[in-house]
């Protein structure tokens, strides 16, 4: 990756990061699939069937997400996952992001996720990995740690920068809503290759 595109998708991820945070403070995710977009509107079709429009800005922010395999986990890692309750304190994964080492930082912490019931967000550094059918790992943060185990079938991806003009009519996406303005889109993620977003 070229140092521009580094320090692009630092930015990029920074913002979203930031969101992330803030979940507790922030206007819904909308998830769905992109049913027309203009140079200032996205309108996205949400998985309850919902039409959902949002305004776009100069200061919207773009990225895209593809598939990695398993062995893209490693230790030192530094990944976000959502995940749920597995009983005895650690967690099952539902998803796991795979960020560039430029990104290690973005968004750290474990806090409350939108993903479905007692779901949580967890981004940190992967300690202790023990590989099997269902890898389990430790992912520390701000000297905290949390043991997650990620079954074989949990979508793992990365994230690139990403332009508006990768966005098109079919695209799944998840759109963040501007903190200052919940009718503005603020971060918008899409599936590369036709891959739906699984955050």
């Amino acid at each position: 990756m070229s140092q521009r595109r580094i320090v692009a998708a630092a930015l990029t991820l920074a913002l979203l990061g930031g969101t992330a945070i803030a979940q507790a403070a922030s206007p819904q995710r909308t998830r769905g699939t992109i049913a027309s977009i203009t140079p200032t509107q996205i309108i996205v079709t949400s998985r309850g069937g919902a039409t959902v429009r949002y305004a776009i800005s100069a200061a919207t922010r773009v990225a895209g997400e593809k598939t990695v395999p398993a062995s893209a986990i490693q230790t030192g890692s530094y990944i976000g996952c959502a995940a749920v309750p597995a009983g005895d304190g650690t967690l099952r994964a539902l998803e796991v992001t795979v960020f560039p080492p430029a990104m290690k930082g973005v968004g750290e912490g474990h806090y409350a996720w939108d993903l479905g019931p007692s779901s949580s967000m967890t981004n940190g550094t992967v300690g202790k990995l023990v590989v099997s059918n269902s890898n389990t790992m430790t992912v520390t943060y701000f000297g905290h740690e949390k043991t997650i185990i990620v079954p074989a079938d949990v979508p793992i991806v990365t994230v690139d920068p990403g332009a508006l003009s990768d966005l098109q009519p079919g695209v799944k996406v998840i759109v963040f809503p501007s903190m200052t303005d919940a009718t503005t889109a603020g971060r918008i993620i899409y599936g590369e290759n036709g891959i739906t977003p699984p955050q």
